[in-house]
């Protein structure tokens, strides 16, 4: 079993994550959210946040390299099946977790 995470929104809601190894790899066709996310003394910071096919993303090279380049060590997961609700948390999660948009992580502003 691994351990878990929970992640606070802008909104003051909390999302509960597993936390597993950069390396590790989901069934594909499992739909959810995610984070890339590194650990020091503070606390976890997340350095991409994301939705969609966990494997699928998780995998993929630009977002992988850029949080691997960025000092992710792990990702966080959670299974959901429901798009509007997993974009819903994606937009909450990065509005209260900035650190996330480029140049510290790896997400982009939208219009820049």
């Amino acid at each position: 079993m691994s351990d878990t995470f929970q992640w606070k929104g802008r909104s003051g809601n909390h999302y509960n994550y597993q936390v597993f190894p950069i390396n590790q790899r989901f069934d594909q066709g499992i739909l959810g959210n995610y984070i890339f996310a590194r650990r020091d003394v503070v606390g976890w910071w997340a350095i991409y946040i994301g939705e969609g096919d966990i494997d699928q993303r998780t995998q993929d090279a630009t977002h992988r390299n850029c949080a691997i380049q960025k000092g992710a060590t792990h990702i966080h997961a959670h299974i959901n099946s429901n798009e509007l609700r997993r974009k819903e948390e994606e937009k909450d999660l990065l509005d209260g977790n900035d650190v996330a948009y480029s140049p510290m992580g790896c997400n982009k502003k939208a219009g820049g």
